[in-house]
């Protein structure tokens, strides 16, 4: 008598009948679909062990039921693309969800390289100078009236030399007296620091800042000796050659100060009437 050859689950006899193995064990189909088959993720019937069984990220569906969300084309030996984890073909993702082309304004196919700046995008051929048509790629550009320039057909359509160094000024440039400048070339003549967002004054045509002019030119004041700039409308007082701050313009003795009051002079120093009477 024959050795008995039974379902590993059941143990109803396979003789005459489907089987599956599975790591060496034996199954009847409907022990093997129970235990083993996945669920579809349309129908969520089990796809049987006849069927194919066509999987994507762990989710599993009949081959008939592989379909595409909006115009439902089978997706089988198709490519396909997710959007929270609803399946649609290229050709319905794209029309729902790539961005279009701000020049051709066609759909950027998904999988295809395309340029953004500013929120547009652009196919990577059609993203080109608006002088020269040449693809920038990634290259520098300027963009000015919504026109993409690269940097040699901008500097040669528009920009202005910097009075300085004499090369183009693409960003960043200062007007002073008609004239551009690059903020890095438009510096203090004496201590050479930019001069830009920063107030500065000038003489002979060159320009200062604030505090190389009053070290250079200024009047210093009798009392502190420091530098009287007059600029920006501080005041100061002037007697016989003589210059003050307003807050240095005190009297010798007892300090009051003297701004808009009579004063009386002994040598270099000056004195309210109330303490020059002592003298």
């Amino acid at each position: 008598m024959s050795e008995r050859y039974d379902c590993t689950e059941c143990k109803e006899s396979l003789f005459g009948k489907k089987y599956i193995l599975r790591e060496e064990n034996p199954h009847c189909i409907k022990c093997y679909e129970a235990l083993f088959s996945n669920t579809c993720e349309v129908c969520q019937l089990l796809i049987s062990c006849t069927s194919k069984d066509l999987s994507y990220k762990e989710r599993h569906w009949h081959s008939e039921c592989f379909l595409c969300t909006k115009c439902s084309r089978s997706l089988v030996d198709r490519p396909f693309a997710t959007k929270d984890e609803t399946l649609m073909c290229v050709d319905c993702y794209s029309n729902e969800y790539s961005a279009k082309c701000h020049a051709c304004l066609k759909t950027i196919m998904p999988g295809s390289k395309k340029m953004e700046h500013k929120g547009n995008s652009w196919h990577e051929n059609c993203f080109t100078c608006n002088r020269c048509q040449q693809p920038i790629g990634t290259r520098s550009f300027v963009q000015r009236d919504n026109n993409n320039y690269c940097m040699p057909c901008y500097e040669k359509q528009f920009a202005q030399q910097c009075n300085h160094c004499k090369m183009p000024i693409t960003t960043g440039g200062v007007n002073y007296r008609d004239q551009p400048w690059h903020k890095e070339c438009f510096v203090c003549i004496g201590c050479k620091e930019q001069l830009a967002n920063q107030r500065f004054t000038s003489r002979d045509d060159f320009a200062y800042c604030l505090n190389c002019f009053c070290n250079l030119f200024a009047k210093k004041c009798a009392y502190c000796t420091n530098p009287i700039s007059g600029l920006g409308g501080s005041k100061y007082i002037s007697f016989e050659q003589r210059q003050w701050h307003n807050d240095c313009f005190n009297c010798k003795k007892c300090c009051a100060s003297l701004v808009g009051r009579g004063f009386l002079t002994c040598k270099e120093d000056i004195l309210c009437p109330d303490c020059g009477k002592d003298f």
